[in-house]
């Protein structure tokens, strides 16, 4: 499975973007889907997931309320809303298939937030 983001960019306090995670490739279909960012200087952190079949999601608490994950037959988005300056950071996808117990990465894309 290869994942393949697109999406990002700079923007200013209160914009939206939307990031989109397209999966390829033959294998078993992952089961669960989430976004990650790292901001300079921090820890890579879970933005958000998102179960393939069940469509359940879960948020950490800074975004909750502003971003949405959702996912289609093969890509997984995250609509960023109220972007605010410390939404700052490199953006991953990451899918996981629970029967291979193996993850797959995406490329990483920025987003920018300007105050």
């Amino acid at each position: 499975v290869q994942l393949h983001q697109s999406g990002g960019g700079l923007v200013r306090a209160g914009d939206s973007l939307r990031l989109s995670c397209a999966a390829s490739g033959t294998g078993p279909k992952p089961d669960v889907a989430r976004w990650y960012r790292q901001a300079p200087g921090k820890q890579r952190e879970l933005v958000a997931g998102i179960t393939i079949n069940g469509g359940n999601t879960n948020y950490t608490d800074s975004v909750r309320g502003r971003f949405t994950i959702s996912r289609d037959s093969n890509t997984v988005y995250l609509q960023m809303n109220s972007l605010k300056p410390e939404d700052t950071a490199v953006y991953y996808c990451m899918a996981k298939s629970l029967i291979l117990q193996a993850s797959y990465w995406g490329q990483g894309t920025q987003v920018t937030v300007s105050p």
